[in-house]
C-alpha cells in the first residue's frame, strides 16, 4: 500500500512544461545569415539525396548489396535534413522559440533516429570493403541482396527501438527549474539535465546510445581497415594495393564527412570553453554538413553512378 502510495505521489508531483524553449543563437546581429546557409543546406541535401535514392530505385545495375547501403544511407540522410532544420528555420528565421511539450519529444525522436542510422549504415557499409578485400572470393556468397536487406530491417528496428525507450524515459522526469533548452533543436542532454528529479537512468541511457553509435562504430571501422591494409600487404604489386584502396575512397569520405564535424565538435567542447553561440554554430555544423556533401561523394567517387550518368546524358544529346 505504501509502494502504490509512493507511486502516485511522485507521478502527481511531475511538472510537465505546455512548451518548451529553444534558445538557438541569442545575441548574434547576424544570426539570420547563418539560418538561411542552414536553409541552402537543406535544399542541397534534399535535392541532391532524393536524386540519389531516385537513381538507385530506378537502375536495375546499381541493385547490388553496396548499393542498398548507398540508399539505406541517402535516406538517413534525407530523413536527418528533414527532421532538423526546416524546424530550425521555423524557430529561428520567424522568433518562433517554443515548441510544445510533445513535439519537442517528435522532434527528438526522429533528429536522434536517423542520426543513428547514418552512423549504422556506416559499419556495414565498412564490413561489405572488409569482405571485398579480405575475402574476395567469398563476397558474392557472404555479402547478397538478401543478406544486406535482412541487416538493414534490424538495424532500422533496433534503433526506432532504442530511440524510442531514450525518448520515453523523458516522461519520467520533472521539469520544475527550467523549460529553456540550451540548443538549436530539442536535445537529449540539455533536456535530461534541466530535471530536478532523479536523472540517472537517462544519463546512463545517454552514455549508452553515445557508445552504441559514435564509439563502437568508429572502433568497428577502424578495426575494418586495419584487417584491410593488413590482407593488401599479401598483395604483391602496388598497381594490384592501389586499385584495392580506390575502392575505399567513397565510403572513407563519407566517415569523414560525419565523424570529423563530431570529433571537433567534442574536441573543442573538452579542451576550451564554448560559448552557447559557438557551440550551437559548431554542432549544427556537424548535424546540416555530412547530409549536404554525402550526394557529392557519391557522384564523384562511384564509377558505377557516373557511368549511369554519361550513359543518360548521351542518350539525351543524340539527335531524334
Amino acid at each position: 500500500m505504501d509502494a502504490i502510495n509512493t507511486s502516485v505521489s511522485l507521478n502527481m508531483s511531475l511538472v510537465r512544461p505546455e512548451y518548451f524553449f529553444i534558445t538557438g543563437l541569442t545575441g548574434l546581429s547576424y544570426s539570420r545569415y547563418f539560418y538561411i546557409f542552414l536553409f541552402c543546406t537543406y535544399i542541397i541535401a534534399v535535392i541532391g539525396n532524393s536524386a540519389v535514392l531516385l537513381l538507385i530505385a530506378v537502375e536495375r545495375s546499381l541493385h547490388s548489396p553496396k548499393y542498398i547501403g548507398v540508399f539505406n544511407l541517402a535516406l538517413a540522410d534525407f530523413g536527418e535534413a528533414n527532421a532538423l532544420i526546416p524546424y530550425m528555420m521555423k524557430t529561428f528565421l520567424f522568433d518562433s522559440n517554443y515548441i510544445s511539450y510533445n513535439a519537442c519529444l517528435a522532434n527528438m525522436y526522429f533528429v536522434f533516429f536517423f542520426t543513428t542510422m547514418q552512423c549504422s549504415t556506416l559499419v556495414v557499409l565498412a564490413y561489405d570493403r572488409f569482405i571485398a578485400i579480405c575475402l574476395p572470393l567469398r563476397y558474392h556468397a557472404i555479402v547478397t541482396n538478401t543478406f544486406m536487406s535482412l541487416v538493414f530491417s534490424a538495424i532500422w528496428a533496433f534503433n526506432a527501438f532504442m530511440m524510442a525507450l531514450i525518448v520515453s524515459l523523458i516522461n519520467r522526469l520533472s521539469f520544475c527549474k527550467s523549460n529553456v533548452i540550451q540548443s538549436f533543436f530539442c536535445d537529449h542532454g540539455p533536456m535530461y539535465r534541466m530535471a530536478c528529479n532523479d536523472n540517472n537512468i537517462n544519463y546512463f541511457f545517454a552514455k549508452l546510445n553515445t557508445s552504441l553509435y559514435l564509439i563502437v562504430p568508429l572502433i568497428l571501422i577502424v578495426l575494418s581497415y586495419i584487417c584491410i591494409l593488413f590482407a593488401l600487404t599479401k598483395v604483391t604489386t602496388w598497381e594490384g594495393r592501389l586499385k584495392a584502396l580506390k575502392t575505399c575512397v567513397t565510403h572513407l569520405l563519407l566517415v569523414a564527412s560525419l565523424y570529423l564535424p563530431i570529433l571537433c565538435v567534442y574536441l573543442f567542447a573538452s579542451t576550451t570553453t564554448l560559448s552557447s553561440n559557438a557551440r550551437v554554430i559548431s554542432s549544427s555544423f556537424s548535424y546540416a554538413v555530412p547530409p549536404m556533401i554525402n550526394p557529392f561523394i557519391y557522384v564523384l567517387n562511384t564509377a558505377e553512378i557516373k557511368d549511369f550518368l554519361r550513359k543518360m546524358l548521351k542518350n539525351r544529346s543524340r539527335p531524334t
